[in-house]
């Protein structure tokens, strides 16, 4: 009698054994904390912008069919679009997907925290952080590669270069100013 006793009290034993659950979804470590749980301490999420130091002041994180493969063939994709003050999503446009724009926080120009925009499919558009403060947005795109074409880019940083004479004409400008612009890119 005993002996079955013992067995069942150890069968028992280790079916409760194991890791608790996370108490987060989503945890970057900070690896400069002294606490330890579990591992490390979780960073404030509301504070781990991107990285918005270069030259238009955003940071555009993508997920798409490239990043994520199971969204291959669901026709949906998203971004987080991080903006310094008055840093800017430059004008671009997505040559296979209408946008729909959400301001989670700060203010962009025309839209303020919880305001929404479209963008049709190939529309050419741009977003610019009004504010002080950071200024975060999500953008879910109607495709799984909804193509992304910096305007910019498209024009003035070709290989090879469109003739400078040409791009003069199109904006009325001199060709000197046109490749001031192209060495940019």
């Amino acid at each position: 009698m005993w002996s079955k006793v013992r067995w069942i009290s150890f069968d028992f034993t280790d079916a409760l054994a194991s890791d608790s659950s996370p108490l987060q979804d989503f945890c970057v470590a900070d690896a400069n904390s002294a606490v330890l749980v579990n591992g490390f301490v979780c960073k404030d999420p509301k504070m781990m912008a991107g990285n918005t130091s270069n030259a238009v002041g955003s940071r555009v994180i993508v997920a798409t069919v490239a990043q994520l493969p199971g969204l291959n063939t669901l026709g949906i994709s998203l971004a987080r679009i991080d903006y310094a003050p008055w840093g800017i999503n430059p004008p671009h446009t997505h040559p296979r997907a209408s946008e729909i724009l959400t301001v989670l926080e700060g203010c962009l120009e025309v839209l303020k925290k919880g305001g929404v925009y479209v963008f049709p499919i190939g529309l050419i558009h741009f977003q610019r952080n009004v504010g002080k403060e950071m200024a975060i947005a999500i953008a879910a795109l109607s495709s799984q590669n909804p193509g992304f074409i910096t305007i910019a880019n498209a024009v003035f940083g070709l290989n090879p270069d469109i003739l400078s004479d040409i791009l003069a004409k199109a904006f009325q400008v001199d060709k000197n100013v046109i490749k001031f612009i192209q060495s940019k890119f």
